[in-house]
């Protein structure tokens, strides 16, 4: 015997509150990440005669929207007060912060946002964005790797960018012989759940 019209009605009504929980519980999985500032770390190095030159940003923020087992569903930004680059040398960080280098007073913030994330193994991932430098935007690929404990994970990775391409050192600096041509990029980060 068919169901009559008002059973039907229950019978759709149901499927679709099953349909609403599924999507519920399958967005519920991915979590809003902020990073803890005092336990995390920015770092890069240069080479200045192909001696390691390293120095760090000491003000930055990251933020994520991330399910480790659904990476492609996350998000990744970050942004970087340029001006808290460190080099551990008064006369080397005013030398950055002129318009060859960083043009701190142009160009005080750095972002990198990707929504292109995907796993590469065991814990390892690829975000896929656009970095935002000195008034300059590139793709750039960002491996890291996470470990998640809780309410509480480590984002941790380095990798290799061009300065070159972003303009960071002009003029007489653009010759590679005297620094580098490569940056590292490091970084190990404590994130917390936000929410």
């Amino acid at each position: 015997m068919l169901p009559g019209r008002g059973g039907r009605q229950l019978i759709y009504a149901s499927r679709l509150d099953a349909v609403l929980i599924l999507a519920a519980l399958g967005s519920a999985q991915a979590a809003d990440w902020k990073m803890d500032a005092a336990a995390s770390r920015l770092e890069f190095t240069t080479t200045f005669e192909k001696a390691p030159a390293p120095g760090v940003f000491r003000e930055f923020d990251t933020r994520m929207h991330f399910d480790a087992e659904r990476p492609a569903e996350g998000r990744l930004d970050v942004t970087i007060v340029v001006k808290s680059a460190d080099m551990n040398s008064a006369d080397v960080n005013k030398a950055i912060a002129g318009a060859e280098w960083f043009d701190f007073a142009r160009f005080p913030q750095a972002e990198f946002h990707a929504t292109d994330i995907s796993r590469t193994g065991d814990g390892r991932y690829l975000a896929r964005g656009m970095l935002k430098l000195k008034g300059v935007e590139q793709p750039v690929e960002v491996p890291f790797t996470w470990g998640e404990t809780g309410d509480a994970a480590k984002l941790e990775g380095e990798f290799i960018l061009k300065r070159g391409a972003f303009g960071i050192g002009t003029g007489e600096w653009a010759a590679t012989s005297v620094i580098g041509a490569d940056v590292k990029i490091k970084f190990n980060l404590r994130m917390r759940k936000s929410g």
